[in-house]
């Protein structure tokens, strides 16, 4: 086996070499050793923020940094150095955290577990960083999104009559969660002239926000950057191509942590890797669409869509209830079904061009076929809602 850090025998899916959890441990045991009882009190907590970081155990995180190389692994350390400032850490505490990183390196350097040293970046660089992206996110960063999004938002709603299901009156702070566009929480500010709304999302929503909208550039798989029990609302609606399958009890837990006692959390996922009335053609474009999204750790199998009142049932919310609807898919289903068909002819047009090597005119030809599929069949769309209350 050769180094972690430089050209190991196996390499993961996204280009990451396999970790070595097992080297990493005694590597982890050596830079302890010797050390007085505060030193190692200090450094174990470095380690364990950098692991929440990286949502690994400190073996698993450590291994995976020694494995990113010079520059990639420095990038890591940009955006962990982001993450500390949203939550909250001081500067002299971001310094330390950075320095038992570089120590660990040049350890790691030594005795051959790795082949480069991390260099760390300076404090303008660090504050001049924007927020990670997700590797995971399945889905395009352009402004042709932004109106698929709305289409999307505009369908549900109307499909249900309603923004949201969980019984909330009156919510002064509410958090929206993978907030796209915002039209969610712009539509809340209208219906609750009461609730100031913030919208969590990777990349800034649409332009003409209300004043009561706030939206906040944050990576929800690195933790929200909130207190515990600071809303009184939480909503999150169609992360499925963006937190990866292993992922969704921790996040929800996090979702409930930044609830207060007696509010409430809501969920709204799809169903995925099966239409009701599909024919060949969307099957096969399912196929595409499930290739993809195994590609970056994604839900594949539907457990997310099962599990929903499930998790949070295990985070510890309480008077659970679970809803599912079927939205229609094409002109046969009138105004939502339109909505619905012009929204997933953007996002299989766009998943066919960037994740497929089929040409230009078998893509045209199957988008053909999967919208006479719609009214063929009359497909739908199956949605499951999940709402619970943070006890009291």
């Amino acid at each position: 086996m050769t180094e972690v850090g430089g050209r190991s025998d196996q390499e993961s899916g996204d280009g990451v070499h396999d970790p070595i959890p097992a080297r990493v441990e005694d590597l982890l045991d050596r830079f302890l050793v010797g050390r007085n009882d505060k030193t190692v009190e200090a450094y174990t907590l470095d380690l364990a923020e950098f692991a929440r970081f990286c949502r690994e155990p400190p073996p698993v995180a450590v291994a995976q940094l020694l494995a990113r190389g010079p520059d990639a692994g420095r990038q890591q350390v940009i955006h962990y150095a982001g993450a500390l400032r949203r939550w909250g850490r001081a500067q002299n505490t971001i310094s330390r955290r950075l320095t038992t990183l570089r120590s660990l390196v040049r350890l790691a350097h030594s005795v051959g577990l790795a082949n480069w040293l991390l260099e760390l970046p300076g404090r303008d660089e660090m504050e001049a960083s924007p927020v990670t992206d997700s590797a995971h996110y399945l889905l395009p960063r352009h402004p042709r999104e932004i109106d698929r999004l709305d289409l999307q938002h505009y369908a549900i709603r109307s499909a249900l009559g309603a923004i949201h299901q969980a019984p909330v009156e009156s919510p002064p702070l509410v958090l929206d969660v993978g907030a796209g566009t915002g039209q969610w929480g712009w539509d809340l500010t209208e219906e609750l002239p009461g609730a100031l709304v913030v919208g969590l999302d990777l990349v800034p929503g649409k332009a003409g926000r209300p004043h009561r909208y706030q939206p906040l550039r944050a990576n929800l798989l690195q933790g929200l950057p909130f207190c515990d029990a600071a809303f009184d609302f939480v909503h999150q609606r169609l992360l499925f191509l963006g937190i990866p399958a292993g992922s969704w009890q921790d996040v929800i837990q996090d979702l409930v942590r930044v609830t207060r006692p007696g509010g409430w959390i809501e969920l709204v996922e799809p169903r995925i890797g099966s239409l009701p009335g599909a024919g060949p053609a969307i099957e096969r474009m399912l196929e595409l669409s499930l290739a993809a999204t195994a590609a970056r750790g994604l839900d594949t199998s539907a457990d997310v869509y099962y599990s929903l009142d499930e998790y949070l049932r295990r985070a510890g919310a309480q008077e659970v209830q679970r809803r599912e609807l079927e939205l229609p898919v094409g002109e046969w289903g009138g105004q939502v079904g339109s909505l619905m068909a012009s929204d997933f002819r953007a996002l299989f047009a766009w998943l066919l061009e960037a994740r497929t090597h089929l040409g230009a005119e078998e893509r045209v030809e199957l988008l053909g076929r999967v919208q006479d599929e719609y009214e063929e069949g009359h497909v739908t769309w199956p949605l499951g809602i999940a709402f619970g209350q943070k006890p009291r």
